[in-house]
């Protein structure tokens, strides 16, 4: 399909771009950014048989890409699957997902990638990016096979959802992972200070009379595995950031050249462990949503740079495990039908322009995953979103394409909302 995407605004934080100009797609590529791209020199307009979208008003962005998703198949059907995660994906302008190994089996072998790249070529909307276990069975034991799984298709490995508690396999881990120029992405949780927590240590916590997990629980395995990291050479990224010590240490980190980058999410921007004191499990999230003094901070090193990436952390779960005592309800929250609403937010509170929150969710995330996309450059694959600024809307979990409704955000009213999502050059989701 020949297209021309006519008048936007178009941001491209990778060729530092923030103009009104068109955007040619020709043959599922980039062809051309500019002015009056399909023009004759006599300001007619040349016949191409092209398809024209006039996106006046509109914001035309690299394909967002989220790079922490969990989509569930295979074992989990009933909460998701790659085709209904796909749809929520570029339901959400995401053209591009990274999806975690804690599915059933764990994606720990070359057969498990591979079938979840068979299901999204079936699927035929988002681009997905399998990520492998660190460990067999995401048991801490014993190294995967990262050639196998690299051949495969895995972007790269993660043991989400659980901690790599022997420091020894977290060593060989990033050296075998740097050795195949994969990233390691890391889920830092000390267990020994976290067991039996259902929520943030704090005041809040003290009031509900639940058990909390403290901050340090998140911070010290941070620490180590940079400082693991910063002993053997290799870089290391940083899942969902949540406390203000990981910061700390983060961006002291970076301060002194080690090669750590992090991510965090939307709610550990918007939401903080008050949330809780209705004991609504939609709030139940893995780290905890911390205190306002946490989020603050976390939101600072978002402005800052220390955190490069926002990634929604998509966890579906079905009413099966949500609609049940806080004690026993799963953690997670979905996610990728409500990001870019959520963290435009922060656009309109002037925490981050245009420009700087687009970086956090197209090239950064690629550069973090060494991934394709993030850039409108010429000749580059044709992911583009297409994002209305003005287009308020109010969140309804009953219209989601995910198969699970496990979300706080229930009734917000969102500033902004992605109306094209196009892939490869063709048209995956249009709302215009």
């Amino acid at each position: 399909m020949t297209m021309l995407l006519r008048g936007g605004r178009v941001i491209d934080p990778s060729q530092k771009i923030d103009d009104i100009l068109d955007v040619l797609i020709e043959g599922g590529k980039i062809a051309a950014v500019g002015r009056n791209l399909v023009d004759d020199g006599k300001g007619k307009k040349k016949d191409m048989g092209l398809t024209v979208l006039d996106l006046k008003g509109k914001l035309v962005v690299p394909g967002l890409i989220d790079i922490h998703t969990h989509l569930r198949e295979p074992g989990y059907e009933y909460k998701e699957t790659v085709e209904s995660g796909c749809e929520a994906a570029v339901a959400g302008g995401f053209t591009s997902i990274a999806c975690m190994p804690n599915t059933n089996p764990v994606n720990d072998n070359r057969s498990v990638t591979e079938f979840i790249l068979r299901q999204a070529r079936k699927a035929n909307l988002a681009n997905v990016y399998p990520i492998a276990a660190i460990s067999k069975g995401s048991e801490g034991k014993m190294l995967s096979e990262y050639g196998d799984l690299k051949e495969a298709g895995a972007a790269g490995f993660s043991d989400d959802g659980r901690p790599v508690m022997h420091a020894g396999l977290m060593k060989r881990a990033l050296e075998y992972a740097h050795s195949l120029e994969l990233p390691i992405v890391a889920h830092c949780e000390e267990l020994q200070l976290s067991k039996w927590g259902l929520m943030n240590e704090g005041l809040s916590s003290t009031e509900l009379g639940m058990p909390g997990i403290p901050t340090i629980s998140e911070d010290i395995m941070v620490m180590r595995d940079i400082l693991i990291a910063e002993y053997v050479g290799t870089s290391v990224h940083i899942c969902h950031v949540s406390s203000a010590g990981a910061v700390r240490i983060i961006r002291q980190a970076r301060e002194r050249g080690v090669k750590v980058t992090a991510e965090t999410a939307p709610h550990y921007l918007l939401l903080n462990d008050e949330a809780l004191k209705g004991f609504e499990t939609a709030y139940k999230v893995n780290p905890p949503l911390r205190s306002a003094e946490d989020v603050a901070a976390v939101r600072a090193g978002l402005r800052d740079g220390t955190i490069e990436v926002i990634a929604c952390d998509h966890a579906p779960h079905s009413s099966i495990e949500k609609e049940v005592e806080f004690e026993y309800a799963a953690s997670g929250m979905v996610g990728l039908e409500t990001s870019l609403g959520l963290c435009w937010k922060l656009v309109e509170e002037g925490l981050l322009t245009p420009s700087e929150l687009i970086a956090r969710m197209t090239v950064n995330a690629a550069r973090v995953l060494r991934i394709p996309g993030g850039t409108l450059k010429k000749g580059a694959d044709a992911d583009v979103t297409v994002i209305d600024p003005k287009r308020a809307w109010a969140v309804d979990i009953r219209k989601f394409r995910s198969k699970s409704r496990n979300s706080p955000f229930d009734g917000w009213k969102l500033p902004a909302k992605a109306v094209l999502t196009i892939v490869g050059g063709d048209i995956k989701y249009s709302e215009l």
